[in-house]
């Protein structure tokens, strides 16, 4: 069994979360990785109240934890509140200002994960009393900004001693988890293995994709928010699945604005059709190893026997 900093702050037997995934981390998923050993996240996303609720209600929510996309939470929204009113075993904030919610939520004794991807948000988000701070390399699916997560964990770690810092960002398999915890880390997030899930919320259509896909069919991009509405702040771009859509207007971003309304009727159309050859699927550099669909208790068991496997390898390497 590996113990570290993260298992006894958040009193979990595997330093292992699951991402909080919009749309695709509900109740379902985040019980289940819960229920196995680590700590499982539904997505709250962009807040959207009656979701969450819905979500909540599919699970024990003292036994989870809840993220939100903070710069969103500026936006007229009960969400933070709702997931408040469960008593979540976590609150987990990114992209974005945590300033003004960190009152509400350290005043309902609920720990608090901030997500960071440099090493002065690092040090912003341990002055604001974060319980664990999440490193976020640019390998990551979905959203992200400009460090990888190989030298970035590191220099987090050194950053905000002794608060426990977990990896994330191409994470996928139990030698990845190994990897973070010689760099410093105290545990691992990640998203992409856990997508490819019964538990998952995506369609078994958007499942394929992942296990029949790669990480050099993936890209970071804009395109996908700009087409769904949503103006991301400039220095975070989305890792997604390359497709059609993204072939097209990818570097063409100004001639997408041009065409918004057109396109974007397409575009919903496709989504509603579930052609992942139009509508998004982020995805992490990770997909490589996601070589099929594997309930979540499987894999997170998985993992852990390989990130033990791989830790008592690597002291075979010394030689005195």
């Amino acid at each position: 069994m590996i113990r570290t900093a993260l298992t006894e702050t958040l009193g979990i037997q595997h330093p292992i979360l699951s991402a909080p995934m919009g749309s695709v981390s509900g109740g379902a998923l985040a019980s289940a990785v819960s229920d196995a050993g680590g700590l499982g996240f539904i997505g709250g996303g962009y807040g959207e109240e009656a979701w969450l609720s819905r979500e909540l209600e599919l699970c024990d929510p003292s036994r989870v934890g809840v993220g939100f996309i903070t710069w969103h939470l500026l936006s007229p929204s009960r969400a933070l509140g709702l997931a408040l009113e469960r008593r979540p075993r976590a609150i987990f904030l990114s992209f974005g200002d945590p300033a003004p919610y960190l009152e509400e939520i350290q005043a309902a004794g609920i720990p608090v994960i901030l997500q960071v991807q440099s090493v002065e948000d690092a040090r912003r988000a341990a002055d604001h009393g974060a319980a664990v701070i999440v490193a976020q390399g640019t390998e990551a699916g979905g959203h992200g900004a400009a460090r990888a997560t190989l030298p970035l964990v590191p220099a987090v770690v050194d950053a905000v001693s002794p608060i426990p810092v977990v990896a994330a960002g191409g994470i996928t398999d139990g030698r990845g988890v190994a990897a973070a915890l010689l760099l410093g880390a105290a545990g691992a997030l990640l998203g992409t293995r856990f997508m490819a899930t019964p538990e998952a919320l995506i369609s078994p259509r958007a499942k394929s994709r992942l296990v029949e896909s790669t990480g050099d069919d993936t890209l970071r991009t804009t395109v996908f928010d700009r087409i769904r509405g949503y103006a991301w702040p400039a220095q975070y771009t989305g890792r997604a699945l390359r497709n059609a859509f993204a072939e097209r207007w990818h570097g063409r971003e100004h001639e997408l604005e041009q065409n918004l309304e057109s396109e974007r009727a397409r575009y919903d159309q496709a989504v509603a059709g579930e052609d992942f050859d139009q509508g998004v699927v982020f995805t992490g550099e990770g997909v490589d190893l996601v070589r099929k669909v594997t309930p979540a208790a499987e894999i997170l068991a998985e993992i852990m026997e390989e990130a033990e496997r791989a830790l008592r390898g690597g002291a075979e390497l010394l030689h005195t």
